[in-house]
């Protein structure tokens, strides 16, 4: 039998443990929801993570899933986790202070306060990070000033991928896909800066030992082996943030661009140089670091399938939630002509899309009572396709990125009909993997190379079979949707005026 690893992906709404052999193939898995909780004692509004029920949570789905496959096939195991969140442990490993999720806003006026007195274009040069009210340094400068006590107590600051690896293994270490969702580091430098950590007033030698991707962190110990029915010195090998895990997992090739589908869209690519200038930071770009030493990984969030969520609750309610009710929504829209009988959407923008500078919320235009339901899921998909496109003019001209093909992952690469309007509307080729939940797979494949099975990720990727469907664009479809995607680019200057009275 190939030999298989074990990956612990938490996702800040879901914790899935999955085992995946040398090929690619999951041979078993478990998830179990995930959430913030509101802090005891703290004002309302304070959310953080209940880490012992993480740990829990991760205990309970691996002894699930190796139940199913044996313990002694697992050659190491890795973890991946959403960003920015972390907090302050002492010599054993204890949170001296409970870890701060990043929907609470608590340290928003501090940040903006700090930006003013750095300046956001110089910040954003070194951490390649824009002012978000959650970024991690603006965290660590508030329990500086709020929770002194618990600095002098801690040995060590660890992000979410080393509080679980620490209880595996018993190391605190730091990988850099992680750290650079911090806007603590100096990503051209792949390391801290010492001029961020210095407004923010934290000490630098809270910050672990790096370990690069790939690289063994420690071994499970005795406890965690009980805990989890891992065998006792296997591997803990470093991954890290889940985007950047999810681009090596979609197989990404030379001249993609990744989009990553789900209620958020996140178009991602891999680049060789850093480049933080003033078109990134206007038009929206984050820079992070790559899993790969010398690479970048430029990305633009925006909205996504949420919208169709949206959608789904307020004109789908007489069918059946879950599966059913999305096909309907698909096949009516498919029955509708390019452009929703003059119907369109514009997606509600976040603080970093591509239209964000016009101050604009979303909006849907063209309503007449004529219009049908199948009309708003169509402009639905067209107006997230038009703002793929503005993304994609970002990344050429602000960090010189030329995409020449897309290729799409998670849930929403599995909408055909959206898939072919992103290709008609880009003009660019989409691929789609067979395995559309990439995250795992990517870091399944540093894994396979910290415990030896591969000498690279690139030879895990020649490995394994991807399974890719291609949709190209077709030469109406360009034709219609270069004359509606143009006048789409006109809509939210023109209604700044109107958000900007009504607030």
């Amino acid at each position: 039998m190939p030999p298989a690893v074990l990956v612990i992906d938490c996702g800040a709404t879901n914790i899935t443990v999955v085992a995946i052999d040398a090929r690619g193939r999951a041979l078993a898995q478990a998830s179990r929801p995930n959430s913030p909780v509101p802090q005891k004692g703290g004002p309302k509004g304070w959310l953080v993570w209940d880490l012992d029920a993480l740990w829990k949570t991760i205990a309970a789905c691996a002894r699930s899933v190796l139940a199913d496959v044996p313990a002694g096939r697992i050659r190491a195991v890795t973890v991946t986790t959403w960003g920015a969140d972390g907090t302050l442990v002492d010599a054993s490993g204890r949170p001296t202070y409970p870890e701060v999720a990043w929907r609470c806003e608590r340290a928003a006026d501090l940040g903006r306060r700090l930006v003013r007195r750095l300046g956001a274009e110089r910040m954003f040069r070194i951490a390649g990070y824009p002012y978000i009210h959650f970024n991690t340094l603006l965290r660590m400068a508030w329990l500086v000033r709020h929770a002194p006590e618990a600095v002098e107590k801690a040995s060590h600051f660890l992000m979410t991928p080393g509080l679980v690896s620490r209880r595996l293994s018993g190391e605190a270490s730091i990988d850099p896909t992680i750290a650079s969702t911090t806007m603590a580091m100096d990503q051209a430098r792949r390391d801290w800066s010492d001029d961020l950590l210095r407004a923010a007033g934290f000490p630098k030698d809270l910050l672990p030992p790096w370990v690069e991707p790939g690289r063994v962190i420690g071994l499970v110990t005795a406890e965690a082996a009980r805990a989890t029915g891992l065998a006792k010195g296997t591997p803990v090998v470093a991954a890290g943030h889940d985007t950047q895990f999810a681009l090596i997992g979609s197989g990404v090739r030379p001249g993609e661009a990744v989009v990553s589908s789900g209620t958020w869209e996140i178009l991602i690519a891999r680049a060789p140089a850093f480049r933080p200038n003033r078109a990134s930071l206007q038009g929206g770009l984050l820079y992070e670091c790559d899993a790969e030493p010398g690479r970048w990984n430029p990305q633009l969030l925006m909205m996504g399938s949420g919208v169709l969520e949206w959608v789904a609750r307020h004109w789908f309610g007489d069918v059946p939630a879950g599966g059913k009710r999305y096909e309907a929504m698909i096949r009516e829209a498919a029955d509708e002509p390019p452009g929703a009988a003059g119907l369109a959407v514009m997606p509600a923008f976040t603080g970093t899309g591509p239209l964000a500078r016009y101050g604009t919320t979303g909006a849907l235009l063209g309503l007449t009572l004529n219009t049908s339901r199948g009309q708003v899921v169509r402009a639905v998909l067209e107006g997230l396709a038009f703002q793929l496109a503005d993304a994609l003019r970002v990344f050429r001209k602000g960090a010189g990125v030329e995409a020449k093909a897309l290729r799409v992952v998670g849930g929403g690469a599995r909408n055909r009909l959206w898939n072919q309007i992103r290709a008609d509307v880009t003009g660019l080729p989409v691929v789609v993997p067979a395995q559309v939940e990439a995250t795992a797979l990517g870091a399944a494949m540093v894994a396979f190379v910290g415990a030896g099975v591969y000498r690279s990720a690139a030879q895990a990727r020649r490995e394994i079979d991807f399974g890719e469907t291609r949709l190209h664009p077709s030469k109406e479809g360009q034709e219609r949707y270069a004359r509606l995607y143009g006048a789409y680019r006109k809509l939210a200057p023109a209604l700044a005026p109107f958000y900007k009275a009504a607030r």
